[in-house]
């Protein structure tokens, strides 16, 4: 049977004037994301997206999944179109559903008829259908309050579609629609799934990795340039800049009282996240921190963060705790690789006993005998920008 894909629309629906720009935007994503599983035609009625295989050289499992990481999406399911009759919509249930009702205990029919010319109610439809599967299939009890299985129909434009329930997709906003952001990507659990957040509203991310060789080795790289191949599937293609970040440390130590080191280092990622962010027509700086869990969370702390910047700071774990992040990361997918052992520039010089309530004028004071400009613009100057397509 001729599988398609229903894309659910989320909050996209309550958008108003400018709805239409939200759902091209989507059909773009959806596009660019199951090109290379085949060839499938996308389009949009009523309030869902379909995503139709063409000829027969295509990879629908692959398809399918994609679908249910594009931000925008909030349900998906697997459906087999047919002709707009009650004969036909049954024996599309009996055929395509088959194997289900078969193992199932206990089932209802729930119709949904968008084109009203369709000459049957939905309720009338679900107990035609109900009435019919249950003789064919008698072993399995009619239950419409708590059902093993719901057998769903709808009846559209174009065709009639039979499915089992959908799954649930990613949510939010399409990529791209909320504008354009620099996140600050370690090699922790927390700042990936940070980026995970800010793209599910909607934000294009460019990615800001700061390097400090050779305190950190290229395994420590390349552990960050998997998480963004991870978070790949989930934004879309992604730019990381490297920023070497060494020669800051080392002035920093240097010339720094050591319970400052952490926080003046903060200070120097976020001037130059905000540089960045300028060049590339950003609006905002993302960031993975969490109120407390750190001692340069805390609000003091991040008070000392903010004075350095101008761009505005999103910070989208500030009031989660770390059980939550670390159940967010294995969803999003990079758990696991955010717990391999290599180390990261945040560790690198970490103070016995860091400040923990610092004065902002304080901290102005004691980084007033280095060469910040200089020192920032040398560093991304020597940046590297490495392109990351979706795996």
């Amino acid at each position: 049977m001729h599988e398609i894909i229903l894309c659910k629309l989320g909050e996209v629906v309550l958008k108003g004037l400018n709805r239409r720009s939200f759902e091209m935007k989507l059909m773009s994503n959806l596009r660019r994301r199951t090109a290379k599983f085949g060839k499938f035609k996308i389009y949009s009625r009523q309030s869902t997206i379909y995503v139709e295989p063409v000829g027969d050289d295509y990879d629908f499992e692959s398809a399918y999944a994609a679908c249910k990481q594009v931000f925008g999406i909030i349900a998906t399911a697997r459906a087999v179109p047919c002709e707009k009759t009650k004969e036909a919509i049954l024996e599309t249930a009996k055929q395509y559903l088959g194997d289900a009702m078969g193992a199932a205990k206990s089932f209802k029919v729930e119709s949904k008829r968008a084109d009203k010319s369709f000459p049957m109610g939905s309720i009338q439809l679900s107990q035609w259908v109900g009435g019919y599967l249950h003789e064919a299939f008698p072993h399995v009890k009619v239950d419409v309050h708590n059902p093993e299985l719901t057998v769903y129909v709808e009846v559209r434009e174009d065709a009639a579609y039979v499915h089992a329930p959908a799954e649930p997709a990613a949510g939010g906003l399409p990529i791209g629609m909320g504008g354009h952001a620099v996140s600050l990507l370690s090699g922790g659990i927390d700042s990936p799934v940070s980026s995970f957040m800010i793209a599910k509203r909607g934000v294009q991310l460019e990615m800001l990795h700061f390097a400090s060789p050779p305190y950190t080795s290229e395994m420590a790289r390349e552990k960050v340039l998997q998480l963004a191949r991870e978070l790949t599937s989930w934004c879309g293609r992604l730019t990381v800049h490297i920023v070497p970040f060494t020669e800051i440390q080392e002035a920093i130590r240097r010339d720094c009282d050591e319970e400052y080191f952490t926080l003046i280092m903060r200070r120097f990622m976020m001037r130059i996240a905000d540089k960045l962010a300028r060049e590339l027509a950003c609006r905002a700086v993302v960031t993975g921190e969490s109120l407390g869990q750190v001692a340069s969370q805390t609000l003091q702390a991040l008070a000392v963060s903010d004075d350095a910047i101008t761009m505005p700071v999103l910070r989208p774990l500030i009031g989660m705790d770390k059980e939550e992040i670390v159940r967010l990361s294995r969803y999003v997918g990079t758990f696991d690789t955010s717990i391999l052992p290599y180390e990261d520039c945040c560790t690198v010089f970490t103070p016995r006993h860091p400040k923990t309530r610092p004065e902002v004028e304080e901290v102005r004071a004691i980084e007033s005998v280095l060469d910040v400009e200089g020192l920032c613009a040398q560093a991304l100057a020597r940046r590297e920008m490495v392109k990351i397509k979706p795996l």
